[in-house]
């Protein structure tokens, strides 16, 4: 298998993969979402998204299976643009935001399966049930951020993420079970961090 992000697999003159070392990358907060989808009785698809989002990446381009992820989202920030339902979806009836303040998840295993291209597994919890869940990334940038000569903000090493996977609603108990709205939830991540985080 190829190293990672390639100066020839992106044509950004970075240099190889393979000389690069292991970092610990934190999220981005201002570009950093995660989004979910689902069916919505059939007449259409809708979405929302969470926008508190901690956790970081250990990431070795030169070993990509050690690869090491863990992700917190903040239920309680929660967002679909109608105030009303994000009301409803922190309530008990989906997921009961006061009682169980988070999400988790942890990597339990990394496969890279092209040049850019990386499956995660890992557990995902909500509302205390914990399942399996496969996404799929692209890797879209490794090494210095374009902006960086421009802003102090951008300065150091970043990776550029972009990932989806699928889970059902069933399965950690969040909201009823109609047949008309789908259990199936497609659950889409993009992501930029930064090697050490902020201060």
């Amino acid at each position: 298998m190829k190293p990672l992000l390639t100066a020839a697999a992106l044509g950004l003159g970075l240099a190889a993969a393979g000389t690069a070392t292991a970092e610990i990358y934190k999220f981005d907060p201002g570009h950093t979402e995660i989004r979910f989808y689902y069916n919505h009785a059939g007449l259409s698809e809708q979405s929302g998204q969470w926008k508190v989002i901690g956790g970081e990446v250990d990431f070795d381009p030169a070993n990509v299976a050690a690869t090491k992820v863990t992700v917190t989202v903040d239920p309680a920030s929660i967002d679909t643009g109608v105030g009303p339902l994000d009301d409803h979806l922190k309530s008990a009836d989906f997921f009961d935001v006061e009682n169980f303040p988070e999400i988790t998840f942890t990597s339990t295993g990394v496969e890279q399966t092209s040049d850019t291209m990386i499956t995660l597994v890992g557990d995902l919890t909500i509302k205390d049930n914990t399942k399996p869940i496969t996404m799929n990334f692209t890797l879209n940038h490794n090494g210095p951020h374009p902006l960086g000569e421009f802003f102090d903000y951008y300065q150091g090493e970043w990776i550029g993420v972009q990932g989806t996977g699928d889970m059902l609603r069933s399965d950690y108990g969040v909201g009823m079970f109609a047949p008309v709205t789908s259990d199936e939830v497609r659950l889409e991540i993009s992501a930029e961090m930064r090697a050490g985080g902020w201060e």
